[in-house]
């Protein structure tokens, strides 16, 4: 007698079709297992933009950097606040005042925060994936050890722009 298609268990058609549903499930599986390696054997990707440079010494340091990395740079050790996937921030307890610093671990996510930061004004240390908060009396003191670039960003409404 013929077997049928999808017959008992244990039958050549149902071997296949178990066989078949592995390999479809492997390799559906198979393209995330290769992105979420962790790469040791990989090389570098180069990055096709051009180096920034800063006039501050120690800013290869920082281009991007961690925010502990940045908060000793400025002789501060960071507490940090915020550890999330967009962004980290740390604050650092310094006698002149506090100041915030936050890295993104990609470009998008900063200038996403910058255009948020801009809608309440304020001065800003910007660097390559980080940002300074502090008051902008700090702000050339800083710069001088991290480079990057004072902005002033405007706000909105009625007192944007006013002390």
């Amino acid at each position: 007698m013929p077997q049928q298609p999808g017959g008992p268990p244990g039958t050549a058609p149902a071997r296949a079709a178990v066989r078949r549903a592995a390999v479809v499930g492997t390799l559906a599986v198979l393209p995330l297992l290769t992105a979420c390696s962790g790469g040791a054997q990989d090389q570098p990707a180069e990055d096709p933009r051009p180096a920034q440079t800063s006039a501050a010494p120690a800013a290869g340091v920082v281009a991007p950097a961690k925010v502990e990395v940045i908060a000793g740079l400025t002789g501060c050790r960071a507490t940090i606040r915020v550890d999330a996937d967009q962004l980290r921030q740390g604050l650092c307890h310094t006698p002149e005042a506090d100041f915030l610093i936050t890295t993104f671990p990609e470009e998008k996510y900063q200038r996403t925060w910058l255009a948020e930061a801009a809608v309440y004004g304020g001065t800003y240390l910007v660097g390559p994936r980080w940002v300074v908060s502090a008051k902008s009396a700090m702000l050339a003191g800083l710069r001088e050890k991290l480079g990057g670039t004072i902005r002033q960003l405007r706000g909105i409404g009625p007192t944007a722009g006013s002390p």
